[in-house]
């Protein structure tokens, strides 16, 4: 515990020397932020297999409390999970720092916001909770507004900023309602003082809007596909893969540990969630033309599916299925990792195209395989990953999900039957759409003719760069060749939620995942690259063998357009339009206007599409409307005399004590 503190000082130590030097700075910052990211990833593991939780207590914050932190299983799986994502980054950023325009606002924020990551997973209370939970958002807000000279990037952070405060005020309320009228801020007077069944499900609720909030969940989403893609890539990376799995770390914490077994119909709740925000995701996934934004919005899809499985962990506890409560919450944490890694892969490959092209629409990239090979290759293994295609990792976690799913008849709740049914319709859709999806993203970037002299001209990012996504393709590919490795180290935190855990996978024959048993399914994913490897060799063996030796050369395929020019290829508003038209009319109002030029005139016809967003509309800008009009009206309160703000201040004193003794 007292190295994991040292670490996250250390973090902070760095990026207030960052800030002071200047001509070595990215190298010092990026290096030292690598090296402590290791060491706190080791720090986590350490955690998550370690005999007992960790604990310790320093005189910091409020006075009568101090601050507690705790090391235990969960907390040790997201401190290594962050970490590892984070080691990543800073390689990464090694780099991508070099050639940063704004490299300077982002060298102070960088190694805060991974301490502050780490600060959220071992809080032990809630004022040091809130106070590191703030201190993430702060940051990441800042560096969101690295480049805030653009318009769109200003908006961006004052959205995020507007959903990071709405977050901090709902968890601050549900540490309230955990808290009672002892005031018992500690989580271990929490854990040890359980509330009503009442207050219970409000705190629930009110747990899943605020984690649910800077997580994506729908409809509290619609900052995330406006600020991770203002942030610099390798920020991205970490606030799509990482801050997002935070979230879900604070939900997990408040339900399954500081509240107990979690009700039936809170388990409906989350599963209708998490269904509809994995579906809605990917569908506006599916219409982006920008390579961050649709990144962002598959980010949104991913959460949705860690949702359903943790929905599903809980309708399982409450029912007592404890086997298939840790087959759904195994599968959730599994996906958490998988996110994390192959989601950053993908950003770092934006980030790589942005870097060698200057540009992210898609419609003006093209031909990049074969100007940038390696992140060519490494973006195929990512897009593969996220498509949940065997061998990666991407298709054991939804394998998962789906085996949990198939456990539904032990449920006796009517509300439980239907729902889990049409998560499964909806997580199956998902995935089908998802590889549409990352067909369009790799097919429009990187394959056909370069469509833009930026594109003709690239070339490959630095060794760095390729360094960090090489490595992250790596590691997806053995997460999936093998998985039992995991699922073994997620057993101390299933013991720890759920008091049971999966049986040992690594005692099974062959490497096979086999969660339940051999009859309900098992999966092999060595024995499936293996097949690959074999097939694969044995076909490009036949063809040198018995295909002809001369060579021939012939134009390349044409589509059906003989015309030479780049225009003609297919584009990605294309590759979305049958979606758009049957999905987006009636779920995102997009509108379509067709104008053609009467005949005789060599006006090109022209397509206008808009996509007006229904739950900013709804949601949002009231809100920001809101906060707009009560700052105006409160905005007084800065000119006053010291005798009215001490009047001020006594006034709001009284109404606390009065409020307090009416709690009681």
């Amino acid at each position: 515990m007292i190295a994991v503190l040292l670490g996250i000082f250390a973090l902070l130590v760095v990026g207030g020397i960052g800030g002071v030097i200047s001509e070595k700075a990215p190298v010092f910052v990026y290096v030292g932020s690598f090296v402590l990211t290791l060491l706190l990833f080791a720090g986590g593991l350490s955690a998550l297999f370690a005999a007992t939780p960790m604990a310790l207590a320093l005189p910091l914050g409020i006075p009568w409390i101090g601050a507690h932190f705790r090391l235990d299983p969960m907390a040790g799986f997201f401190l290594a999970v962050i970490n590892l994502a984070a080691a990543g980054a800073s390689l990464y950023g090694i780099g991508y720092g070099r050639h940063e325009r704004e490299g300077a606002r982002i060298l102070v924020f960088y190694p805060w916001f991974l301490a502050a990551l780490d600060l959220v997973v071992i809080a032990d209370d809630a004022f040091t909770f809130l106070f590191a939970w703030e201190l993430m958002s702060l940051v990441s807000w800042a560096l969101v507004l690295a480049h805030h000279h653009a318009p769109e990037v200003r908006r961006a952070g004052f959205v995020y900023l507007m959903m990071a405060s709405f977050s901090g005020l709902v968890l601050l309320l549900t540490f309230g309602l955990l808290a009672g009228a002892e005031g018992h801020y500690a989580f271990a007077l929490m854990r040890a003082t359980r509330p009503t069944p009442a207050i219970a499900g409000v705190a629930l609720m009110l747990a899943l809007i605020g984690t649910g909030a800077k997580a994506g969940l729908v409809p509290l989403h619609a900052w995330l596909p406006l600020a991770h893609p203002a942030a610099p890539s390798h920020v991205s990376a970490l606030m799509s893969g990482v801050m997002t799995k935070v979230a879900i770390y604070a939900f997990l914490r408040i339900t399954f540990d500081l509240l107990g077994a979690p009700p039936a119909w809170a388990a409906v709740v989350v599963l209708v969630l998490g269904g509809l925000t994995a579906g809605l995701g990917i569908l506006q996934a599916l219409l982006e033309g920008d390579l961050k934004r649709l990144l962002a919005y598959s980010t949104v899809e991913n959460i949705g599916i860690i949702f359903i499985g943790i929905g599903l962990a809980m309708a399982f506890a409450a029912s007592g299925v404890a086997i298939g409560a840790a087959l759904a919450l195994s599968a959730a944490l599994f996906h958490v990792v998988n996110h994390a890694i192959y989601k950053t892969l993908l950003f770092f490959g934006a980030g790589a195209v942005l870097s060698a092209t200057g540009e992210r629409e898609m419609d003006r990239l093209g031909g990049l395989i074969h100007r940038l090979p390696q992140t060519a290759f490494a973006m195929l293994i990512g897009a593969a990953a996220i498509s949940a295609l065997p061998p990666l990792s991407g298709f054991v976690s939804e394998w998962l999900t789906f085996q949990a799913i198939l456990l539904r008849p032990a449920l006796p709740q009517w509300g439980l039957k239907l729902m889990i049914p049409a998560d499964g319709a909806l997580l199956a859709l998902a995935a089908a759409l998802t590889g549409g999806c990352f067909v369009k993203l790799f097919g429009i970037t990187f394959l056909g003719r370069p469509r833009s002299n930026a594109a003709r001209q690239a070339c490959e990012v630095d060794r760095f760069s390729r360094a960090a996504m090489l490595a992250a393709a790596a590691l997806t590919l053995l997460l999936g060749l093998f998985p039992g490795m995991l699922i073994d180290a997620l057993a101390p935190v299933m013991r720890e939620l759920l008091g049971v855990s999966l049986a040992k996978q690594s005692a099974m024959p062959w490497l096979s995942l086999i969660p339940i048993s051999p009859a309900r399914g098992s999966y092999n994913g060595l024995l499936i690259f293996l097949f690959m490897l074999v097939s694969t060799g044995l076909i490009i063996f036949a063809v040198h063998r018995f295909a002809s030796r001369s060579l021939r050369r012939a134009p390349a395929w044409d589509c059906g357009f003989p015309d030479s020019n780049p225009i003609t290829q297919y584009t990605g508003a294309s590759f979305a339009q049958p979606l758009r038209r049957v999905f987006a009319a009636s779920l995102f109002s997009a509108h379509e206007t067709v104008t053609l030029p009467p005949p005789g005139d060599t006006a090109p016809a022209r397509i206008e599409k808009t996509y007006p967003d229904r739950i900013w509309n709804m949601f949002y800008a009231p809100i920001g409307f809101a906060v707009g009009w009560i700052a105006t009206l409160f905005n007084p309160l800065q000119f006053l005399t010291i005798r009215r703000y001490l009047a001020v201040v006594f006034a709001a004193l009284v109404t606390l004590l009065i409020g307090l003794a009416i709690w009681q």
